[in-house]
């Protein structure tokens, strides 16, 4: 039977009764395993979810996209924007900005994701990649931040390298507000990983900017080794290539068009002398 995509309403009823699974991934085979593996929501780029086979090949994964608070431009862009990518399959937008900017969205039914924590485009102000909320004031400031997230219409929050009893603590007190943790702890409504650290694939760091695997990641598979060894393969299949045509044993007469010897006579006939 096919699996029902969650919708905004089965997140906000969903709320501290089970965990989710979420992984952010790049590419058209990692969402047709996401889909086959069951994982409920997704983090993709834009250009992912207007992959026209995104939705043929992950009918069902709830799917969040968006770009960076910068890069945004005004209220009205980021609405028209955030409306061409629900138009084009996404379910949520990532919103990294101010509260008047999630609440501007909002107001126009735009489901909105924001993020506490590290927040990769606000780590100038937290004092870098590091851990947040490892006090009692900077948690009760997330605390804070998450009821004004929800408060502003948002339907969910990253919450990304937060001590696991501080985002607990957050997420029994939220009403609708969906957490969904990055290395923030089990206490939370979704557990959340990049499709390339569960793989063990470095040659996807480029397209997360992530040079090293995050303390918070697990690998289950070792995608490094198996990129490693089809290299070798490629390497090994160029080489032999070449070797054959040196030799002459590329092309064979299975490789050519053949053409009918009287054909080919008559054609000889009427050439110029070489």
């Amino acid at each position: 039977m096919t699996r029902r995509r969650l919708t905004v309403a089965d997140l906000a009823a969903l709320k501290g009764k089970r965990q989710l699974t979420m992984l952010r991934i790049f590419t058209i085979d990692e969402a047709a395993a996401a889909e086959a593996a069951g994982i409920d929501l997704a983090s993709a780029p834009p250009e992912l979810v207007t992959h026209p086979r995104y939705r043929e090949v992950a009918p069902s994964l709830f799917t969040l996209t968006g770009r960076s608070h910068q890069q945004a431009g005004s209220a009205d862009d980021h609405l028209r924007w955030a409306g061409e990518m629900l138009e084009a399959g996404a379910d949520c937008i990532y919103c990294s900005g101010s509260l008047d900017r999630v609440e501007h969205l909002a107001k126009e039914f735009v489901p909105v994701v924001g993020h506490i924590g590290l927040v990769p485009s606000k780590v100038t102000w937290t004092g870098g990649y590091r851990a947040v909320g490892k006090t009692a004031d900077e948690a009760l400031r997330l605390f804070e931040e998450s009821v004004a997230l929800e408060n502003a219409g948002a339907i969910a929050a990253e919450i990304e390298v937060v001590p696991p009893e501080v985002a607990t603590e957050i997420s029994r007190r939220l009403k609708r507000l969906s957490l969904w943790s990055m290395g923030s702890g089990a206490g939370c409504d979704a557990q959340y990983l990049f499709a390339m650290d569960i793989l063990g694939d470095p040659t996807n760091q480029e397209l997360s900017g992530i040079a090293h695997l995050p303390r918070h990641a697990k690998v289950y598979r070792d995608f490094a080794a198996e990129h490693a060894r089809l290299q070798r393969e490629r390497i090994a299949a160029f080489s032999e290539f070449r070797a054959d045509v040196e030799s002459g044993a590329f092309p064979e007469p299975q490789h050519l068009v053949p053409i009918k010897p009287d054909e080919l006579a008559r054609f000889r006939a009427a050439l110029p002398p070489a």
